[in-house]
């Protein structure tokens, strides 16, 4: 990936918190139709589960709490089988509707575990071959779970934006494609439909609160960030809404050690970052896909950066109240709990809206068996 498609950031962040004026109000066109009804006919599907917590809910101080629970999507421990899934079809429809679908091909991608699991599951269901190139600090039993889907892998020394540039070189190759979940100028085609992919959960989403009476849709959506795929989509879902439905706050949690999109919403541009270690592998990114940008810079409400102490808590936590979660996943809630609490919780709350009688959903983007612990 071209790293001059964003500004390189240097010296440290001046803040783990920002937020911006505007972005309830803010309104882009829907995600196109289509997703949804490809996933409904998969032989595996069933919306993932939206458990109410109501301990975590007097914890927060807040009215109602969801977590929407992603730990067994599609037959695989993570949400991100619905863009792997949606794009591989779109792109060997398309290939065969341009008379190049006879043969095998390979489909290329750099991962930090869960995407590339759900790109060598798809493939090889659909008669394909993969090829995933894995960063440093992939835990090796995530590797070995993308093996095991009978995917070819190359273990790259270098960060996760290193994998993504050694990824698209090899995509270059005769019969194979890139399908990466992150976009840069030039290469924003397939991703797109990654993200049009996730809208499904959305869609999900909208129905389960309608069922538990809340219809109107929540006060905050809080969803954990890497490159920013998923924000995008719920950025896009929530800021297309009808007239009359609610525009809830959105917010952005990442690693402290990988806070690209923090980084670029405090600098007021499209930042690369030098990343460090954390336990949140998948939210690992130095750079914020350039399709997921614009999105997020004028969407989200706040975004939140925490350390691997605070998702360590938020694992425990939400596994005592029966919720399989892990560190990716968990960073929704620790981005909750740091927001609102120690000093500055009343005017942080009082900028996202929240009081008594919220309601607040967490996006769960993991089980625990998605990204073991580094060695």
């Amino acid at each position: 990936m071209p790293r001059d498609a964003a500004h390189l950031a240097t010296g440290p962040l001046p803040l783990f918190w920002s937020t911006r004026r505007g972005g309830r109000a803010w309104r882009c066109e829907p995600a196109p139709s289509g997703a949804r009804d490809f996933h409904a006919g998969l032989p595996d599907y069933e919306p993932t589960p939206l458990v109410e917590l109501p301990s975590l809910a007097m914890e927060l101080g807040l009215g109602r709490v969801f977590v929407k629970d992603e730990s067994c999507r599609l037959g695989l421990p993570s949400f991100k089988a619905l863009g792997a899934s949606w794009a591989i079809r779109r792109v060997l429809d398309e290939r065969t509707a341009c008379g190049e679908g006879a043969g095998r091909v390979t489909l290329v991608t750099a991962t930090d575990g869960n995407h590339g699991r759900a790109v060598a599951r798809m493939a090889h269901r659909l008669g394909q071959r993969a090829h995933v190139f894995v960063p440093r600090g992939v835990h090796p039993r995530a590797v070995a779970a993308i093996a095991a889907e009978r995917a070819g892998i190359s273990e790259v020394a270098g960060p996760y934006d290193e994998a993504v540039r050694r990824a698209a070189e090899a995509a270059a190759a005769p019969d194979a494609v890139l399908v990466q979940d992150t976009a840069w100028p030039g290469y924003e085609r397939i991703p797109g439909w990654i993200v049009e992919g996730y809208s499904t959960l959305c869609a999900e989403l909208d129905e389960q609160l309608a069922a538990r009476g809340v219809g109107e849709g929540p006060d905050l959506v809080a969803v954990p960030v890497g490159v920013g795929s998923l924000a995008q989509a719920v950025v896009r879902h929530y800021r297309s809404l009808a007239p009359g439905r609610r525009s809830p706050a959105l917010l952005s949690v990442e690693p402290q050690a990988a806070a690209c999109v923090l980084s670029g919403l405090t600098r007021g541009a499209r930042t690369s970052i030098t990343t460090g270690d954390t336990t949140m592998v998948g939210l690992n990114c130095g750079t914020p896909s350039s399709i997921a940008w614009p999105y997020l810079r004028a969407g989200l409400d706040a975004s939140v950066a925490v350390p691997d102490p605070a998702t360590a808590d938020a694992v425990a936590r939400l596994a005592s109240l029966g919720v399989s979660s892990g560190p990716c996943g968990a960073a929704a809630l620790a981005g909750m709990r740091t927001v609102l609490g120690g000093a500055g919780a009343e005017r942080r709350r009082t900028t996202l809206g929240l009081g008594p009688d919220s309601t607040v959903v967490l996006l769960s983007t993991e089980g625990v068996e998605a990204n073991p612990p580094a060695p």
